[in-house]
């Protein structure tokens, strides 16, 4: 067991496995699943849940850890943080938030909704629709500012492109913002999520 839990890729692929046999058990121990559109609309909002819990993780991560923690780090210790773990988290970071809305989205249309979601439910009379709807926008927007303003100005506040000190002070205080604005919605954005699945019907 320690052999497996000191590898973190054998124990992901342990944990896949052991998931794995709880999806045959639940399976064929009960009356099975039919491997119809349901069935691959579950599947595509577990992919959801997993990739958001990474995104959003990760997010809170970098807000309530990270960006807190620095002034109190030695300068000499900061690079292992700009070097090492920042690019690390970063990529997680912003691959996740790209599969959490592209599995959202696909769900949305397995579900049969992704149109009333993006109009929020407008001329739908679906209280349901608007709720999704606005998690779903939130969500896009938070995801746009990951890959359109967060990333790009990391790598330039990180030091993966050259630039000038003082474009990397701007820069690193641009994802700083941007990162936060994603904090505020992220609250409202999976309050919206889960009211739509457990307060409508």
């Amino acid at each position: 067991m320690v052999s497996i839990l000191q590898s973190l890729s054998r124990t992901v692929h342990y944990s896949l496995a052991i998931a794995l046999i709880l999806f045959l058990g639940l399976h064929f121990g009960g009356d099975g699943f039919a491997f119809d559109r349901m069935f691959f609309s579950w599947l595509f909002r577990y992919l959801h849940v997993l990739s958001g819990i990474m995104w959003i993780g990760l997010l809170w991560y970098f807000n309530f850890v990270q960006i807190p923690s620095m002034p109190n780090i030695p300068d000499e210790q900061k690079p292992a943080i700009g070097k090492v773990i920042a690019p690390k988290a970063l990529f997680w970071f912003r691959w996740a938030a790209l599969a959490t809305i592209v599995s959202g989205l696909i769900v949305a249309y397995l579900s049969g909704y992704v149109h009333e979601a993006m109009i929020l439910g407008i001329g739908a009379s679906v209280p349901k629709y608007t709720a999704i709807g606005i998690g779903m926008w939130l969500g896009i927007i938070m995801a746009y500012n990951v890959w359109f303003v967060i990333w790009p100005n990391q790598k330039k506040a990180l030091g993966m492109i050259d630039c000038s000190p003082e474009e990397k002070a701007k820069s690193a205080k641009t994802a700083m913002l941007f990162s936060r604005i994603n904090t505020l919605l992220s609250f409202p954005m999976l309050l919206s999520m889960v009211a739509a699945q457990n307060l409508y019907y």
